[in-house]
């Protein structure tokens, strides 16, 4: 039998390193029909690379459509403040949005007229369970419903609200009963914004919030403490602003669809597109 082994195949000697590189992960090479992007590992920033894929297929379809030149390499270029103009007016042009109609506007300030109140606030308290890395979320929450429960029962100390905020939560107010003072839609997180003031069931009343809120930061357990309710705005004052925002949401639509209908007649190698959000050079 031959003496010959391959480089992948090593001298299976403890002291030699000739299979080093059998042994490392191979970096993973991201192109866009073919266009080199980088060459990356496990560890490398993905959302950087995201944005890198999305450019060069922008910058793919401005040649298409003639309004850059042709790639002279296999590498994908950095874009120049020229070349994303370009791109820009391509994508202005290209991507059609409809404006938002009166009805349509009418029906959204309807059904959200708890976003237009002017001057509300609330006396709130918390205990944050925080969601950090490496921790057993469903755990968490576990642990964050049963500190909610021995709050919702009958005969609850006054006091055990601030001894948990003490000894559960993980922001800094806990060394204060959990107290965050008066707060307004705009001082919170969109997700507490959302659930203490933008639902209907927000006006629940005054005492524990009867069910964990769950934020990017981890579960919340929730305690108002006193409520300033505002004065609730007309349409006809709010009526601009409602038609600008669903005019961008119109918009981001529109652009999400493009760039996933570039994506789909791509052949992409070494990233996965799929599913992300984030569909436009920055």
């Amino acid at each position: 039998m031959s003496n010959h082994l391959t480089s992948l195949e090593g001298c299976a000697r403890s002291v030699c390193q000739c299979d080093t590189a059998a042994m490392v992960q191979a970096p993973t090479v991201a192109r866009i029909n073919g266009i080199v992007l980088h060459v990356h590992r496990v560890e490398s920033d993905h959302e950087s690379l995201r944005q890198m894929a999305y450019a060069e297929l922008l910058r793919q379809q401005a040649v298409k459509c003639g309004l850059l030149p042709e790639l002279r390499g296999l590498t994908a270029p950095e874009l120049s403040d020229a070349d994303r103009k370009v791109i820009e007016s391509m994508v202005d042009q290209t991507v059609v949005s409809p404006l938002p109609t009166q009805e349509e506007c009418q029906r959204y300030f309807d059904a959200n007229t708890a976003q237009f109140v002017l001057g509300q606030a609330l006396h709130v308290r918390h205990i944050l369970l925080a969601v950090t890395p490496g921790v057993n979320v469903h755990a968490l929450a576990v642990q964050a419903e049963k500190a909610l429960v021995s709050l919702l029962g009958k005969d609850v100390p006054a006091e055990r609200f601030a001894q948990l905020a003490a000894e559960l939560s993980n922001c800094p107010t806990g060394l204060q009963g959990g107290d965050l003072g008066w707060i307004g839609p705009d001082d919170c997180a969109p997700e507490l914004a959302n659930e203490l003031f933008h639902q209907k069931h927000s006006q629940w009343g005054m005492g524990v919030h009867p069910r964990l809120v769950h934020t990017r930061y981890g579960f919340h357990i929730i305690e108002v403490m006193g409520r300033r309710k505002g004065t609730q705005k007309t349409y006809a004052q709010v009526q601009e602003r409602i038609a600008a925002q669903l005019s961008l949401q119109s918009r981001a639509k529109a652009l999400h669809q493009y760039m996933s209908l570039l994506v789909g007649q791509a052949v992409v190698e070494g990233i996965d597109l799929a599913g992300s959000d984030s569909l436009l050079v920055q």
